[in-house]
């Protein structure tokens, strides 16, 4: 039985042998099976689905072969995807209607023509189209760039490399973070990304397309994301009333006559060499930061937190409404805002870096910070530390990279933004490394004593007393400190932005129907449940509530995270699989390079981290407050309570399927076909 499309591709010779009456009924005839053929696809159209047909040549002989295209992408015989041809279309006259579909066939004739060999047949290429409501993308590819820089690079770049970069062997320690780097760090990041990708889904409903059993994952992410949000927040509380305590005729810690000052406190001035220093001395800085701004004197330890400071309070209620409506509307309003808060900070870090170098005695703090002590590198400590500092730094298992990623277009080279992003986040941890003791160099100088005696803080009271004091006695104080706190807020915001957007990406791709078209009303309630939170880290002893969720509730959670998640997507799901989901974005198949780093090296990157803490738990104090032995056990709670969604949803899975327990086990690890985009194509033949 010829079809219409035989019948026009007839030559003239064999049309004009019937009469004009069979040319008729022929053309009836013709136009009724097509009618047929429409009425069949408004059928199949009410079943969910509406069909876009493409026929495509050179294919009769070899028959349909394997795809490796995606949605708005090419065919696999070269054909646009992007440029709809319902069957009318294509078979118009030769030359006419049809030649734009040869014309960029791959496997078609020669010379963008539209011929049919005699007694072939023509591959039909059907793409479904969803009716669901698609998924938002990025406006631009720079928006992805400056939320993943922005997510990657935060507050511990400033503060945490320098110091720890000092404390372990100077420019020695750089060897070992480098091969964390390579070995371990990047190797996280780009699996992160490709995941995303792929399967465009967040931290929680993606685990259904990889391993099902392992979905608890995604649940003790999002709890870890609450847990920073409750204390990350109020390090830029802190520098907002830094920032705004700034519009004042001097700064408040540059002098010792203000009222909450004490009979210890000493001003020190470059010039004035005549004020003599003990150790029971403490700067204006000092104690503006612990008796002004977190009051921690009127807090006896954790047992008795105190009130809440309501200026802090003020200050987080501020900065969660930045948060909000940065984020309420998804990607596009969040990927602009990151336009600001990305690139700010690197132009305050280049102003403070030439600023720091002419200083007196910067050279000191540059030669501290650089000197190799290659002795420190036989310590198992100095490996632990630049392993668990890259893994911090480039943040993969907070579930930030996947929600990013899952807007992406399909074929956007992930492997080129792992690299690209991943060199900036390790170059701009190098560069605040100069920035932070230029200044350091500058305080030693000042005070007549050793670099190693002025960096003896580490965290935030690095940035909040020390760099603060040495800003306080500059030309321009008031200039340099307002970008500086300027900076420290931006970068904080931008972190936040990313940690919020994987729980919304996750809880919404989780739950669609209840949460997508209210996606307004979950962001507000969100960010509610994360400033309640937050409260007690700004009572009179919230500074020791920072400390405790920042050495327990996210590090050893996270790293246990991320070691089940390496293992449940390369030694379940299958590392053949994910190259081939790779192969199939990029074009190109992972070398043996990062198949053997993520089967075997990053495992091993991870299990030494937590082996490491648990052997050498980390002592827990600031300032003169050591925390009691009570407060470990309260803190290893608090890190369980995100990891034990684990092991909890494995049971909960396997109760809840049906069949015996070998179908419910074979089940749990029996990945789900993903549904996007790159799936919906059908090759068939036509006759």
């Amino acid at each position: 039985m010829e079809t219409k499309v035989t019948k026009m591709m007839m030559s003239p010779m064999k049309m004009n042998r019937g009469s004009e009456k069979d040319e008729e009924e022929n053309d009836k005839r013709a136009e009724e099976e097509d009618k047929k053929k429409e009425e069949v696809g408004e059928e199949e159209g009410s079943q969910q689905e509406k069909g876009r047909l493409m026929l495509a040549d050179g294919l009769a002989e070899k028959g349909p072969k394997p795809l490796s295209f995606v949605a708005g992408q090419r065919v696999s015989n070269g054909l646009p995807s992007t440029t709809p041809q319902s069957p009318t279309e294509t078979t118009g006259t030769p030359g006419a209607g049809s030649q734009d579909t040869a014309s960029g066939s791959g496997g078609g004739g020669a010379g963008g023509t539209n011929a049919v060999p005699a007694g072939g047949s023509r591959t039909l290429v059907v793409q479904q189209m969803s009716l669901e409501r698609p998924r938002e993308t990025w406006s631009k590819k720079m928006d992805f760039l400056l939320s993943v820089i922005g997510y990657a690079v935060d507050l511990g770049n400033v503060w945490r490399f320098p110091y720890i970069c000092y404390q372990n062997g100077g420019g020695a320690f750089l060897l070992p973070y480098m091969l964390m780097a390579v070995f371990g760090g990047v190797p996280l990041f780009y699996m992160e990304l490709a995941l995303g990708q792929f399967h465009r889904s967040g931290c929680i409903s993606i685990w259904k397309h990889i391993c099902p059993i392992f979905k608890g994952i995604g649940f003790a992410i999002c709890i870890i994301a609450l847990y920073i949000a409750f204390y990350y927040n109020t390090i830029m509380a802190w520098s907002l009333y830094y920032l705004l305590s700034c519009f004042r005729p001097t700064l408040p810690w540059a002098s010792c006559s203000n009222s909450w000052n004490t009979a210890n406190c000493k001003v020190y001035t470059y010039t004035d060499r005549n004020v003599s220093w003990s150790n029971s001395s403490t700067s204006p800085a000092e104690e503006f930061y612990t008796r002004q701004v977190l009051q921690v004197h009127l807090s006896p330890g954790l047992h008795q937190l105190g009130s809440v400071s309501w200026q802090l309070a003020l200050c987080l209620l501020f900065i969660f409404t930045i948060v909000y409506f940065s984020i309420w509307k998804g990607v596009k309003t969040s990927g602009k805002v990151v336009w600001v808060t990305a690139t700010f900070p690197y132009l305050v870090l280049l102003v403070l870096l030439v600023r720091g170098c002419t200083l007196p005695g910067a050279w000191r703090g540059v030669v501290f910070y650089l000197q190799p002590d290659w002795q420190k590198l036989l310590s198992t400590t100095v490996w632990v530390d630049a392993a668990a500092q890259i893994f911090f730094s480039l943040g993969p298992g907070f579930g930030v990279l996947l929600a990013f990623a899952s807007y992406n277009p399909f074929h956007n080279n992930c492997y080129k933004d792992a690299l690209l992003t991943s060199s900036v986040n390790c170059l701009t941890s190098f560069l605040s490394g100069f920035v932070i003791f230029t200044v350091l160099g500058y305080m030693a100088e000042m005070r007549q004593q050793d670099v190693s005696a002025v960096a003896k803080d580490a965290g935030p009271s690095l940035l909040f007393i020390i760099y603060a004091e040495a800003i306080a006695n500059m030309p321009a104080s008031t200039f340099f400190a307002v970008i500086f706190f300027l900076m420290l807020i931006m970068l904080g915001l931008d972190s936040t932005f990313a940690g919020l957007e994987g729980v919304i990406t996750a809880m919404i791709d989780e739950f669609p129907q209840l949460l997508a078209k209210r996606r307004k009303l979950f962001v507000f309630g969100l960010v509610c449940v994360c400033y309640l939170g937050a409260l007690s880290t700004l009572t009179y002893g919230g500074a020791y509530v920072v400390k405790l969720f920042e050495e327990y509730a996210t590090g050893p959670a996270v790293i246990t995270v991320v070691l089940l998640e390496v293992i449940a997507v390369f030694w379940f799901y299958g590392t053949d699989r994910f190259c081939r989901d790779v192969q199939l974005m990029l074009g190109i198949y992972p070398g043996w390079f990062w198949r053997v780093c993520w089967v075997a090296i990053c495992p091993c990157f991870l299990l030494f981290i937590i082996i490491s803490f648990l052997a050498f738990p980390p002592e827990v104090r600031l300032f003169d407050y050591q925390y009691p032995a009570w407060t470990n056990v309260l803190g290893y709670c608090i890190g369980v309570s995100s990891f034990i969604c684990v092991p909890t949803y494995m049971v909960y899975y396997l109760l809840r399927a049906k069949g015996s327990f070998k179908q419910r086990l074979l089940k749990s690890i029996t990945p789900v076909p993903s549904s996007e985009g790159h799936r919906d194509y059908i090759v068939t033949n036509a006759v």
